[in-house]
This record gives C-alpha cells, structure tokens and sequence, in this order.
C-alpha cells in the first residue's frame, strides 16, 4: 500500500491535471529519494541530501543527464508545492555524462517484413507511427476529429512539452481510417445513450475553452478501449484509449515473428520514420517540425545514423 505522503502527492498532481505519466514519474524518485536517505520524510532532509541523492544517481546507477533531470524536476516539485520548502536553484552535485545512444533504426525491408506480422487488430495504429512519426502516446490520443482527409494531415494536440503540431498522413492509410471512424461512432452512439456517460476525457485547458466538447463525436478517442471505465482523477465513466502498453506488446511480438534481431520498440518506428524521410531527401528542419522536435540538434542524431558506414564514409576495403 503506497504511504500516504506519496498518495497525497498522487491527489495532489492529479488535482491539477497533469498527464499520468508525469505522475508516476514523480512519484517514483520522490519514493527512490526517501529510500536513499533510509526511509526518512522529505520534510526532514536538506539541500545537501537532495544533491547527495543526484549525486548517487550519476556515480552508481550510471544514469542519463535526462534522467538525472528529471529526478531533479521531481524534487524540486515536491519541495515546491507540496512541502513548501523551496530548495535551492544553485544545486551542487555531481552531473550525469552518460550520453544517448544513437538510435536503432529498422531498413524499409524490416519495416515491411515488420508490419507484415503485426496483427489486425493493432495494424493501423503501428503504420500511423512509422507513416507520421508519432510517439505511442500521440498515436492511441488521437481523436476522431484529428484526421484531416483533404490535405492528408494528422493534429497532434499538446504533446511532449504541451507542443502541438500538425504531420503527414499517408494517403494509403485513409481507408482504413475511415473504417476505425465507424467503428469510433457506433460505439458514441452507444455510451450517448448513457446517463452516467460523461464523455472522453480532455486537457483541462482544452476542457474550459471548449465545455461539452468532450460529449462530442469529434473529441472521441480513434483507438478507443473496448469497455468503459472510471477515470481515476474524475470518478466519472468514460471511454478512454486502448492503453500503450498493448500497443508496445504488439510491435515487440511482430518484431519476433518476423525474425527482425534488432532491439525494436514503438520508438524505433519513430526514429526510422525520421531517418527515412532525411533519405529520401527531406530538409532536416522540415524532419524537425514533423517530429515536434524544439532544437534542431535533437533531429540531427538522424543525420549521423545515416553518415554512418556504407551512407557516409566509404570503407578502405572498397578500395582494395
């Protein structure tokens, strides 16, 4: 049963509508702070613990500076509002060097050889992340409404970052997009006649611009769960996405059925969209935009994928 200092964190964090994972972030390296420091409450810890903590990730866990940031971010939070003990900005702690790797990028043939054993049932959601570049998360929060048919364009609302940005829709796609908007309408039809429906759930910004919105087909979820359910942060019944993790299960079981031996996620349908559009000839800012990238320097781990081996330097052995 989770303490009742992380559980006031949890109500806390929802109460103020931020995304679930961000919670579950927050969360986790407060509770991995409290066990450091041998199970003893924030409250009675200082600066100097916290750097301790930062310090101990970097040198030990060999984490990432992104992940020492975010440990980071998730402390100052809870000092900030849930303690209301403010904790320093010049922290003094030891910086995480450890840099990403370059990313794993599947061939136009493992693409194919990949979405050839996806099955049915997830298909459309998997070609809509290599066709468009979109992270898991953007693809099963698409709604209805987000499609634009006559210029071939998917509306990526608030994503990493609270960025929006509109991408590229494969043209081929469209029939079976069409297909998944039955299906999303009969099932509207269906939990409209509910009096205890309360609608799709919506970015609370999004929720006070637009009031009932949510009850409309337009805001429906694309990918919608087979059932309704409760939402945890507003105790009501809706119809929310099939979850992530099914789609991630679903690609990693095609990636094996089709005998691919690289490492695949549902990220690696990302970087290979990128990584082909940039082979294909596209401007590496035009690349940036798509992928919702804010630095261009971000996009540009793609260029060096394809600098590498036979796509940049040419091997000595060619020569002989």
């Amino acid at each position: 049963m989770q303490s009742p200092f992380l559980q006031h964190i949890v109500d806390f964090m929802y109460s103020r509508h931020y995304a679930k994972r961000t919670v579950e972030a927050y969360v986790y390296w407060t509770k991995q702070y409290i066990l450091f420091h041998d199970k003893q409450h924030p409250r009675s810890l200082s600066d100097k613990h916290v750097e301790q903590f930062l310090s101990h990730l970097s040198i030990n866990r060999n984490v990432s500076a992104n992940t020492q940031a975010q440990a980071l971010n998730a402390l100052v939070f809870v000092y900030e509002h849930i303690l209301h003990q403010p904790i320093k900005v010049d922290m003094r702690f030891r910086k995480a060097t450890k840099q990403k790797k370059l990313p794993i990028v599947l061939t136009k043939r493992e693409i194919r050889a990949l979405l050839d054993h996806v099955k049915p049932a997830w298909l459309l959601p998997v070609q809509l992340m290599y066709g468009s570049g979109l992270r898991v998360n953007e693809c099963v929060r698409l709604r209805y409404g987000d499609i634009d048919f006559d210029f071939y364009a998917l509306r990526i609302h608030l994503s990493k970052g609270n960025k929006s940005r509109i991408v590229t829709l494969a043209k081929e796609l469209c029939p079976a997009l069409y297909q998944q908007r039955e299906v999303v309408q009969r099932l509207w039809q269906t939990d409209s006649k509910q009096s205890d429906y309360a609608g799709a759930s919506m970015p609370n910004a999004l929720e006070r611009k637009y009031p009932g919105a949510n009850k409309t087909l337009s805001w429906q979820f694309l990918f919608p769960s087979h059932k309704l359910s409760i939402d945890p942060i507003s105790k009501v019944q809706r119809r929310h996405h099939i979850d992530v993790t099914t789609i991630q299960r679903a690609i990693k079981a095609a990636a094996k059925r089709a005998n691919i031996t690289k490492p695949v996620t549902s990220h690696t349908l990302r970087h290979s969209f990128a990584t082909h559009l940039l082979e294909s000839g596209a401007d590496i800012r035009t690349v940036q935009e798509q992928l919702g990238h804010t630095d261009v320097k971000t996009t540009q781990i793609y260029t060096h994928v394809l600098e590498r081996g036979a796509n940049g330097v040419v091997s000595p052995l060619s020569h002989l």
